[in-house]
């Protein structure tokens, strides 16, 4: 799933669908059976399971012109906001006393809302930053300005974060990457097709619009110097698929090395301009790049590097910004890149702004509202039961050796949990906002957020952090941390419910549970151990023989063609996808487990408990997105594509043959040679 900063952290990923969604006026309501109208029967199960279970549903659910896509994560997400509309509503209308959660959220939200002040205002907030560029005349003043800006957000030539040592998980320790590309990924600049070129002179032309809204002169001359830069920076980074590698992105130097890899930073004030004042080692994420960057910061003209950094402090804040700036940035990101054929009113932007920057005080007063106590309970016996069937079918295998089992178990036995929202909530205090200034606003939380990420140098490890805010619909594993975790905002339809029948949650959510327990053992999380250390526990004859079951599941996706001409990159979405076959098969045995304990239910609707608990894990992943928006995830994104998670795993699996009556000839039936089995 997706890596974030800080310790490697994968989640199981956006997609959307909710015909089971419920309101506050109608949460004490049964709710339904599986929506029959979510089927297509006219399509056999045996046949095209994803088209089955929720076409009907893809029918009547169309990409709403403000999104790119709209799947079961959206649904939820949409009712998440409006829950969360209702109360910056309520903070927003009234006086509260400065510094209160009351008051920074409300604050920050009309501060959003206020179009007027943003068009008269204009550029005007950040012309400092551009006063600062402009003096600029060394080379190593300008590196240590781009230190400086770092904690504002501001886009550079690398990024810098404080971090567990993903090879003493005890410790934090300061880590540098590659960076400094605007457009989604590297083969964005590489690739050479009719496409690509379009993106590229499209992106380009965005560049040139904005540097003129700003008072660029010789436009046209400066974007190519920019577009140079970032075309060179992308040949020297690594590709989506290299970084999976933990192995080689985790390169520790002292400081001594690190300057003899790049002699044209002097690291030291670097870091002092930062606010690291005793960094001893780094972690170099790509060691490559930083050599190909220590050339170009010598070669390419300090001018060129210039108006490089102005590019980048334009686009980091242009969503913000008055409303030409706004409409440039959504027509490229939004409508180019993407397909999205309308951009959100005002009011959606503001709540989405206040929502990210303020994370768990959002979250704060989202779970005190709408987050039932019960329900954390439920899932935590859910979270138990997926162990004790992952350790059973660890002991069972036939392809590990009983030294490799010893440590899988221990890993699973380390596993931690966490629901709901965290223990311990971050503290605000220090976080200036007030009513009338949102640039002003968006770099106060940026700069907090920043200097409360590099105060962990040298501190112990917080295991009470946490890494998504508790209002998310997404949950995450993480390796350094070996925890699972699974935010208050996906505990409900379809993937969880209190009201619904155990088949259904367990191919919901309990397929959820075992994904993020799946990651600690696919291609990425099985090189690290039970304590969150990136340390081998595999004898050399069991990680062999993993290697070649996981490279089945890289053919199978390889020939999933969503386009005639694109096909899913079964390297890229290895991880994920190794996540979700022993997610959905740890779920289903999880379930057998728990109708042995309360007894075999009867039919809903003519479907069995083994159907409906498919049918609950299609519903989790229905989706429809623009084509423009699927070209860009297959290149950047490490989820397959919504119904390729629906039929890959489960044409692996002879339990869904059984439940369906499929036979070996049929679609949704991979051959004994062709199938993937690993947990």
């Amino acid at each position: 799933m997706n890596k974030f900063i800080l310790p490697v952290v994968l989640a199981i990923g956006i997609s959307a669908c909710n015909a089971l969604q419920k309101t506050e006026e109608t949460k004490s309501e049964k709710l339904p059976a599986f929506p029959l109208s979510n089927l297509d029967t006219t399509v056999s199960p045996c046949d095209d399971f994803y088209q089955y279970a929720i076409g009907g549903w893809l029918k009547s659910n169309p990409i709403p012109s403000t999104e790119s896509r709209w799947s079961s994560f959206n649904v939820v997400t949409d009712s998440n906001n409006a829950k969360l509309k209702k109360i910056f509503k309520e903070f927003s209308s009234k006086e509260f006393q400065k510094g209160t959660m009351e008051q920074k959220i409300g604050d920050f939200y009309k501060s959003v809302l206020d179009s007027a002040k943003a068009e008269e205002l204009g550029f005007e907030p950040l012309q400092q930053f551009i006063d600062e560029l402009r003096e600029i005349n060394e080379l190593n003043d300008y590196i240590l300005l781009n230190a400086k800006w770092k904690s504002f957000g501001i886009g550079s030539f690398n990024s810098l974060y404080v971090g567990q040592d993903d090879k003493n998980s005890s410790e934090y320790i300061t880590h540098l990457s590659q960076s400094g590309l605007g457009l989604p990924d590297v083969a964005y600049y590489t690739n050479t097709d009719e496409k690509s070129i379009e993106i590229q002179n499209a992106y380009k032309d965005l560049m040139l619009e904005m540097l003129y809204l700003v008072g660029e002169e010789n436009g046209e001359q400066t974007v190519n110097k920019i577009y140079a830069i970032e075309e060179s920076l992308a040949k020297i980074s690594m590709t989506r698929v290299e970084r999976r590698d933990p192995d080689l992105t985790y390169n520790k130097l002292n400081t001594k090395e690190l300057k003899e890899l790049t002699s044209n930073i002097d690291w030291i004030s670097y870091f002092s301009a930062v606010g690291l004042n005793e960094v001893e080692h780094v972690v170099i994420g790509q060691p490559d790049f930083f050599v190909g960057l220590n050339k170009m910061l010598k070669d390419i003209p300090l001018e060129d590097w210039k108006a490089f950094s102005k590019w980048k402090l334009i686009n980091s804040f242009a969503s913000e910004l008055s409303s030409n700036f706004v409409a440039l940035d959504f027509d490229f990101y939004g409508r180019t890149l993407s397909g999205t054929q309308e951009m959100k009113s005002r009011e959606e932007r503001a709540l989405k702004k206040v929502n990210s920057s303020l994370g768990e005080l959002v979250g704060k007063a989202f779970v005190e509202r709408h987050f039932p106590e019960e329900s954390k309970a439920d899932v935590r016996q859910m979270v138990e039961n997926l162990r004790t069937v992952f350790k059973e079918r660890v002991r069972k295998l036939d392809w590990m050796s009983d030294e490799t089992k010893r440590k899988a178990l221990e890993k699973l036995d380390a596993f931690n949990m966490k629901i709901g929202y965290p223990e311990k909530w971050t503290d605000y205090s220090k976080l200036e906002i007030t009513s009338d200034n949102l640039i002003q606003n968006i770099l106060n939380v940026r700069q907090f957020n920043f200097n409360e990420m590099i105060s962990k140098l040298g501190q112990q490890v917080d295991k009470d952090e946490w890494f998504m805010s508790p209002q998310t619909v997404n949950a995450y594993y993480s390796s350094s941390q070996n925890e699972i975790v699974f935010p208050a905002g996906i505990l409900q339809p379809p993937f969880y419910s209190l009201d619904a029948d155990a088949a259904l949650n367990y191919g919901g959510i309990g397929a959820v549970i075992g994904h993020e327990f799946s990651h600690g053992f696919d291609d990425q999380g099985s090189k690290y151990d039970a304590k969150g250390n990136l340390a081998n526990w595999w004898t050399e004859e069991d990680r062999a023989r993993f290697d070649t079951r996981a490279n089945v599941v890289v053919e199978q996706f390889n020939g999933f063609y969503p386009l005639p001409d694109l096909h899913v990159n079964g390297e890229l979405t290895l991880g994920e996808n190794i996540a979700d076959l022993g997610g959905a098969t740890m779920a289903y045995y999880a379930l057998e487990k728990e109708l042995e304990r309360v007894g075999t239910p009867e039919p809903i609707d003519g479907f069995t408990y083994q159907q409906r608990f498919f049918l609950g894990w299609a519903q989790v992943w229905h989706m429809n997105m623009t084509e423009k928006e699927l070209r860009k995830r297959i290149a950047t994104d490490s989820h397959s594509p919504g119904e390729y998670r629906v039929k890959g795993p489960l044409a692996n699996m002879s339990e869904f043959a059984a439940a369906f009556g499929c036979t070996s000839n049929d679609p949704m039936v991979n051959t004994d040679s062709a199938k993937a089995v690993i947990w």
